[in-house]
């Protein structure tokens, strides 16, 4: 299998592997006018088993989103096809619009027009509550 270097883009590496699938849903990455490559379950030496997402192209990505799904990722960022940037990412510490909340009782349910915002209260288990009802998710 070949695929292509990237002259500008952005490359998320060290996903779990199994989240590439996941991170582009939320990512919506498949709104996209440009090529994007999911390559999943490659071998690696710290990780075992990893998915890399490549894109070619330089678009704005939502960090908080790609921390909730793996806070163990990188991001890296390709100009002239060289690295220029790499960022890491961690958990973050509120969530809005990325997860719902599902509680029936809740103020979202009949507010439809407010934001789901979710808040970490756990880091360790990574359990996130919605601030207007405190659910679990």
């Amino acid at each position: 299998m070949k695929i292509d270097s990237i002259i500008n883009g952005i490359v998320i590496d060290h996903i779990s592997a199994g989240n590439a699938m996941k991170l582009y849903r939320l990512l919506k990455l498949d709104t996209l006018d440009c090529s994007v490559a999911i390559i999943q379950n490659v071998n690696s030496n710290k990780m075992g088993k990893k998915d890399i997402i490549k894109i070619d192209a330089d678009v704005d990505l939502k960090m908080d989103i790609i921390g909730y799904v793996d806070p163990n990722a990188t991001v890296d960022i390709i100009r002239d096809g060289v690295l220029a940037e790499k960022r890491s990412i961690a958990l973050p510490e509120k969530l809005q619009d990325v997860i719902f909340c599902k509680n029936p009782r809740c103020i979202t349910t009949t507010e439809q027009e407010l934001p789901h915002i979710f808040k970490l209260t756990d880091r360790e288990n990574r359990i996130y509550r919605c601030i207007y009802c405190e659910t679990k998710k």
